[in-house]
């Protein structure tokens, strides 16, 4: 390198060597992260066998739609998806906007005990989820909402991290003088939220959204508590009944289903993921 480039190049920029490393060290990163889907795609396209060869296999085979034929034939995997995915996408949209609600209310507003409530709030996080099944089964069976869809989408359409997630970054992100500016112009409490703070923190709703339609979409525990009848089961509960199986567990026929079922997950994260993107790009306030 000669003593113009030398002079040019900023002091803290990092060679060719140190970008060298960088982006070998993401490609590692990338490869490892994504092995064991494709390893179970692997096992999915492969007979039931698959999963115990050795040498593992890495070539995908021919058997994917004879695997989920099986699946087909044991679950009724499209309406657990479809019920899965009427609940997370309930869920979430609720979550995303009451938590945005709530969280700008507790950054941007005054009003009597808010740190006592705050404190409440956050206080509800440090309860195990499981102290709280008896209680709310014994409410959901006096509304008559047990194997409902209602008994999954209304006790979660708020939760304390939401609220702690968006009122900390509402804290840091909407400057109260955008807000006055918005009362000086006539704009009343909802209109200032809607107009005002809602495109700034897209980029948190957008993550708080990708986390919880992953938690709903994942959730085992308390659908099997609530839900009785297999044409309400959600797709977690269709994935335990293929593991009865009196000839074995069938690998193929489990993973075909698995890989399915994530298809949906990947798809939510990458729509979400270009709305942070875009989020970070239009919402920001330059000083």
């Amino acid at each position: 390198m000669n003593l113009t480039a030398r002079m040019r190049r900023k002091p803290d920029e990092p060679g060719i060597v140190g970008k060298l490393f960088f982006y070998l060290f993401l490609i590692i990163g990338a490869l490892v992260s994504v092995f064991p889907f494709y390893w179970m795609f692997v096992v999915a396209t492969n007979d039931k066998n698959a999963a115990f060869h050795i040498p593992p296999l890495l070539i995908p085979g021919g058997e994917f739609f004879n695997n989920f034929a099986r699946v087909l034939e044991r679950t009724d995997f499209f309406r657990s998806m479809f019920n899965s995915l009427v609940v997370a996408t309930s869920v979430t949209a609720s979550v995303v906007f009451l938590c945005t609600l709530a969280g700008f209310a507790f950054a941007k507003y005054e009003f009597p005990m808010k740190k006592t409530l705050f404190v409440f709030v956050i206080a509800t996080m440090l309860v195990p989820a499981q102290l709280g099944v008896l209680p709310q089964y014994v409410i959901m069976a006096k509304l008559h909402w047990i194997d409902s869809y209602k008994a999954l989408i209304v006790p979660a359409m708020v939760n304390a991290f939401g609220i702690f997630w968006m009122r900390q970054y509402i804290s840091s992100a909407v400057h109260s003088e955008l807000l006055e500016a918005g009362r000086i112009d006539g704009g009343g409490h909802f209109r200032i939220f809607w107009n005002i703070a809602i495109p700034v923190v897209t980029p948190a709703m957008a993550t708080l959204g990708i986390l919880n339609f992953m938690n709903v979409w994942n959730d085992f525990f308390w659908p099997l508590v609530v839900l009785k009848n297999r044409e309400n089961y959600t797709i977690q509960l269709a994935l335990q009944q293929l593991f009865t199986n009196k000839d074995g567990i069938d690998f193929g026929m489990i993973m075909s289903a698995t890989f399915t079922a994530t298809l949906p997950l990947l798809i939510v994260f990458l729509l979400f993921s270009r709305w942070v993107i875009a989020g970070l790009t239009s919402g920001a306030i330059k000083s």
